[in-house]
């Protein structure tokens, strides 16, 4: 959606894009739903009269969170009937897009969306909110259609179960991560099972996400030895007909996957002290479609 001259729904709307989007992608971990939210939402928006909107920033994010919430429900069902782990769609971002806010930063991270899929749809709607987006209890009862002491209790659960599974945040520096990835996937060419060995945390964790469509593990795979020689056995399996690329998604380093010249997938890559924690591979097809586009994120 493009803003034309003296359009001010318009121009508003296209001022907090990156925000509204953020917004909608943290709730439904999926790009792609994400700009259907706008798209949605900025149809019910250029029906506001805007005499009588005070704060348009508060009036935007709730039309948003709310779409994104009802999507959010509506799917409930198909993710249950989902094929193997569900990952959220990678995010095409530039390394430094997030770098200077840490709360963004790991909004968007890999590691905490994934997280954010084991909450109520409630849940994580009232987290993304609250927490990362710092409205009160009363704005986000509106948006919800929850009372106000309802959302205390879920925004209280919420933060406790997020507390519970997601290690305390310390942002790796992005060129030592980048260096430790690309040093893991040339020693993973030469099958250099011993080299891999030294860069992986002994619980590292290999997830990939297929939904059944494409030949990938259909459960996590752990442990430092079954995922060294896991990558080892797929990067050296690919052969001279394969190649990588190295990219930034959700804020970390990545490789897309090339099988000749078809784009396989995005590997993203978690680095926690100087050792790699977890592997998170998109291969389901469907969630690839907007790997190509840069997207703009704030809060």
């Amino acid at each position: 959606m493009t803003a034309t001259p003296g359009d001010e729904h318009a121009e508003r709307f296209t001022h907090l894009r990156p925000l509204l989007f953020t917004i909608a992608y943290e709730i439904l971990g999926s790009a792609t739903e994400a700009d259907d939210v706008l798209q949605e939402s900025y149809l019910r928006w250029a029906e506001v009269d805007l005499a009588t909107v005070v704060d348009t920033k508060s009036y935007l994010a709730r039309i948003v969170a709310r779409q994104a919430l009802n999507t959010l429900r509506a799917q409930a069902r198909r993710r249950e009937q989902y094929v193997g782990p569900w990952l959220p769609e990678p995010l095409l971002l530039d390394e430094r897009d997030a770098s200077a806010d840490l709360v963004l930063a790991e909004s968007v991270s890999m590691a905490m969306l994934v997280v954010l899929e084991t909450l109520s749809p409630d849940e994580r709607a009232v987290f993304v909110l609250h927490e990362v987006f710092g409205f009160g209890h009363n704005e986000i009862a509106e948006t919800i259609g929850k009372s106000p002491a309802a959302v205390r209790q879920l925004a209280h659960r919420a933060r406790e179960h997020v507390q519970a599974r997601r290690r305390r945040y310390e942002p790796a520096d992005p060129q030592l991560s980048a260096e430790l990835t690309l040093r893991f996937f040339a020693a993973a060419a030469t099958g250099d099972i011993d080299g891999l060995l030294e860069l992986l945390a002994d619980d590292v964790t290999w997830t990939a996400d297929s939904d059944g469509k494409v030949s990938a593990a259909r459960r996590p795979v752990s442990g430092a030895d079954r995922v060294a020689r896991l990558v080892a056995g797929l990067v050296r399996g690919a052969g001279e007909q394969g190649r990588v690329e190295f990219a930034w998604y959700n804020g970390a380093p990545a490789l897309r996957l090339y099988l000749g010249e078809h784009f396989e997938g995005v590997v993203t890559v978690e680095v926690v002290d100087g050792r790699i924690t977890n592997f998170y591979a998109m291969r389901n097809p469907d969630k690839l479609v907007g790997a190509d586009v840069r997207r703009a994120i704030a809060r």
